[in-house]
């Protein structure tokens, strides 16, 4: 019945109106940004221009991401408590990103991770191992912002067929292109900016309609909830508490959540936009106080759904539990309320994907093309565009992909993201900031050891096949019986990186040395490239 209505009461012309008039304002603040986008530091790193809270504003930006606003809302309106915890492992995630790398990155960092990692090792193998994870990790995310696009436009367009929801996932990637081309890192910030405040604005309007529905009572709503669905959604296990191995699958996720946040390459590139350390941390609070925010919203905005839509309505629906926080704005007020909530989920999801794009498409000309193939006598002006051509390539590849990935669960797919980047990237990381005795042959170890193990037990899990719910769902090469491979590859990683150091004699202590004295005081940030 609220499926129907919404498709009645949704108005395609409405909704694109709202999403063009974002489209056609950020366009003009990247035009504008890109007047002043003149060297690699403008392009890669904004220029170093932004303050903490503008920067701590724009991370939020970057990291809620349609995975947090359209996933995880659907997770808990149909799961309840078990969707919830989404939210609280995406938020706990950002004190270990706080506490171990955000100001120790932007010390010794000067565009991308392959700085930090090249530092103290040997330049080319490590920059090509450190290019490749973020390319890996930028790819898994991708496709979730892609996703969640062509669930979005089923839902708010009308368009049920396949073909067509492939059509504006295209043209959502062209747009997100061109943010990138002519803006680079100063523009895609703004956009975050501009995203960010949309996005908590949109969620705490809706959070206070919902409660007001229920004398801003939560006792109350969380009774509706459980008088449209089952009492089990106010308890645990409800999604993965039936067997022991669903069970060691929400430890798995857990673990993804909490580690990964830190070995995201596109939120670690956002601390090289600030001037100083201290504005790093700054950005890092604004950050977690935002964030948190929000998921306190995702909790009013979930069992919102709940109560009000029902998770059979949510699970029917064009999207399937995508469709939850739209399907409630439209319960909620009508076809405006609707229109607004879709243009900031596709805003979401345009934002992200630009500052995945810029990230990935930056990682390849600064690591692999400027110190790889150029050996660090690469032309600045040459490298930025070998950036953008990147870009292009990208861009191409994750519309494939989110056509491909089209149905699927964002927060989960989100999640498997978390999970390569915790795998790849975090203990890596961690070695080169806090081990004296870490060297090449460990960084290649736990990068490529850590990506491997990661992505074949994706490849050969549930998520890929051999369920309802699967990726490929007519066929079954599921071995690996957890949808999030973190439990094992994670420690895996840990591992490889101990054990290719201590198999390799190379160590020098002078250059950690240096590198722990920028890290702590950011003595020579600015300076800061490896030699």
């Amino acid at each position: 019945m609220i499926i129907a209505q919404a498709a009645s009461s949704s108005n395609p012309t409405l909704n694109i109106s709202i999403f063009a008039a974002f489209v056609l304002v950020t366009l003009v603040v990247v035009f504008r940004a890109s007047k002043n986008s003149r060297t690699a530091a403008d392009y890669y790193a904004a220029g170093r221009a932004f303050t903490g809270p503008q920067n701590g504003i724009a991370i939020s930006g970057d990291y809620l991401s349609a995975a947090s606003f359209l996933g995880i809302a659907g997770a808990i309106a149909v799961n309840g408590y078990d969707g919830f915890l989404y939210s609280i492992g995406f938020l706990v995630a950002w004190l270990v990103a706080l506490l171990l790398v955000a100001e120790l990155l932007r010390n010794t960092g000067k565009y991308t991770m392959g700085d930090v990692l090249a530092f103290r090792m040997r330049q080319r193998p490590v920059r090509a191992a450190a290019a490749t994870s973020t390319l890996a990790v930028s790819f898994f995310y991708l496709l979730a912002q892609m996703a969640g696009a062509g669930g979005l436009v089923a839902l708010l367009l009308g368009i049920t067929s396949k073909a067509g929801q492939a059509v504006v996932i295209a043209i959502v990637g062209v747009i997100m292109i061109v943010y990138v081309l002519i803006g680079g890192m100063k523009g895609t910030t703004w956009v975050q900016i501009i995203k960010a405040a949309l996005l908590i604005t949109g969620a705490a309007a809706i959070t206070l309609w919902v409660l007001g529905r229920y004398g801003f009572n939560l006792s109350s709503l969380l009774q509706g909830a459980v008088d449209k669905a089952t009492p089990a959604v106010l308890d645990p296990g409800l999604q993965y508490g039936k067997t022991p191995t669903s069970q060691l699958d929400f430890v798995s996720l857990a673990l993804a959540l909490v580690l990964g946040t830190a070995g995201l390459p596109h939120i670690l590139m956002r601390f090289y936009t600030v001037p100083t350390a201290k504005e790093a941390r700054r950005s890092v609070v604004w950050a977690i106080w935002l964030i948190g925010i929000f998921y306190l919203f995702t909790l009013v905005l979930g069992y919102g759904a709940g109560a009000i839509v029902g998770p059979q309505a949510i699970k029917a629906a064009p999207g399937g539990v995508n469709s939850a926080a739209p399907l409630l704005a439209d319960a909620l007020g009508g076809p405006v309320l609707l229109g607004f909530i879709a243009a900031v989920a596709f805003a979401t999801i345009l934002a992200v994907v630009a500052g995945l794009t810029i990230t990935a498409s930056a990682s390849f000309a600064h690591d692999v093309y400027a110190n790889v193939i150029k050996k660090g006598k690469a032309d600045p002006a040459k490298e930025v565009k070998v950036a953008r051509i990147t870009a292009l390539v990208i861009g191409a590849v994750a519309i494939l992909g989110g056509i491909f990935a089209n149905g699927q669960n964002i927060a989960f797919l989100v999640a498997l993201a978390f999970a390569v980047a915790a795998s790849a990237n975090l203990p890596t990381i961690l070695y080169s900031l806090f081990w004296k005795r870490f060297n090449t042959q460990g960084a290649l170890w736990s990068i490529y050891g850590g990506l491997a193990v990661c992505v074949l037990l994706i490849v050969f899990s549930p998520a890929v096949s051999g369920t309802a719910s699967s990726m490929i769902k007519d066929a079954n090469f599921a071995w690996f019986p957890l949808s999030n491979p973190g439990i094992v590859s994670i420690p895996v990683s840990f591992f490889l990186g101990w054990l290719g150091t201590v198999l390799s004699k190379e160590r020098d202590d002078a250059k950690y040395a240096e590198m722990e004295v920028r890290a702590l005081t950011g003595a020579g940030a600015e300076k800061a490239v490896a030699h």
